[in-house]
Order: structure tokens, then C-alpha cells, then sequence
């Protein structure tokens, strides 16, 4: 016999500008009734910026869950239905002021699937058409540029613990650097 779940109910507890949080209440294989933590992400875009001498563009940025800086590959939330390799593409010009015309998806990750929903579709853009930066009034963030090398070496050194991040540079490395 299968297990089954079976969700009874979702309140919305909390509206947020980025997530929604939900109370579930869901009917487990046994038959008992359980209620769990669900976070309803928008989606999100990220990108792989790389230089034509092979390195890539990474922000640092200040990250409030951390309360620290940290550095990582240019991301940002959709807009509405937006089409992630839009998204992509705008985080990339409003992050760190480069172009690119040529975008590729690398991999799609879901970030937190014991209780969000949050997928992030990961693209490499190569081409860079140098512009200018188009930040947030609450946006600070530094353009940095690194051999795959490197930053997988502070991946393993856990200088670099965000997981699209880590996520997105070993699979390009796995990819591109075989």
C-alpha cells in the first residue's frame, strides 16, 4: 500500500514582501494529524557572471538572517510571472553593471525543501557588455572577481556558505572545467 498525505488545511499566518508563511495541517500515513511549517516563496533568478579571462563575478553584500557580509553570485526575486532568464538577466545589470545577451541555464535548486517551496533557476552569462550598476536605495554591494579555483576553495574553507552559491560554482566547474 502506498503512503499517502493528505493536506487538510493551509492558513496563511504571516504576509511577508519576499515569503507568505502557512500553518499546514496534514493527515499523515498512520492517520494522525499533524500540523507543519510551510514557507511560500515567489521564485528567484541567479546568474554565473563570467569574464572573457574565465573568472567570475561575485557580490558582496551585507546579509541581515547573517548579520554579516557575505559574497555570493548575483540573485534576485521575480517579478510576478516573470520568466527566470529575465529575471536573471536584470539581476545581473542591476548588481553588478554588466550586460549579457547570452545566458544559459547551469542547474534549478530548490533551497529548503523540508519547508519552503523556493526554487532558484541558475544561469551562466557570458559576453559581458560592461554598464552600470542599478542598486536598490537599500542595496551596497561590491562587484569582486574570482578564478573557480579560488572560490571553490573558500567553498571548502567555509568562507563561502551560501547554497546557490556553492551550488552554482561547482556545477559550472563540474560543467565548464571538467
Amino acid at each position: 500500500m502506498a503512503e499517502t498525505f493528505k493536506r487538510l488545511n493551509r492558513e496563511l499566518m504571516y504576509h511577508g514582501v519576499i515569503v507568505d508563511f502557512y500553518k499546514d495541517t496534514v493527515q499523515v500515513p498512520n492517520g494522525n494529524v499533524v500540523e507543519w511549517d510551510f514557507i511560500g516563496h515567489k521564485g528567484a533568478a541567479a546568474v554565473v557572471p563570467v569574464r572573457e579571462d574565465g573568472k567570475l563575478l561575485m557580490v558582496r553584500q551585507y546579509r541581515n538572517a547573517l548579520d554579516r557580509e557575505t559574497l555570493e553570485i548575483p540573485a534576485g526575486g521575480l517579478n510576478g510571472a516573470e520568466p527566470t532568464m529575465d529575471a536573471a538577466a536584470r539581476e545581473l545589470e542591476e548588481e553588478t553593471g554588466y550586460r549579457s545577451g547570452d545566458l544559459e541555464l547551469l542547474i534549478t535548486l530548490r533551497t529548503t525543501v523540508a519547508f519552503c517551496n523556493e526554487k532558484i533557476d541558475i544561469y551562466v552569462a557570458r559576453n559581458l557588455k560592461k554598464g552600470e550598476q542599478h542598486l536598490d536605495e537599500d542595496e551596497f554591494i561590491h562587484v569582486e572577481a574570482y578564478t573557480v579555483e579560488e572560490l571553490c576553495t573558500m567553498i571548502l574553507e567555509g568562507k563561502i556558505e551560501d547554497s546557490k552559491t556553492i551550488a552554482a560554482v561547482m556545477s559550472y566547474r563540474a560543467k565548464y572545467c571538467g
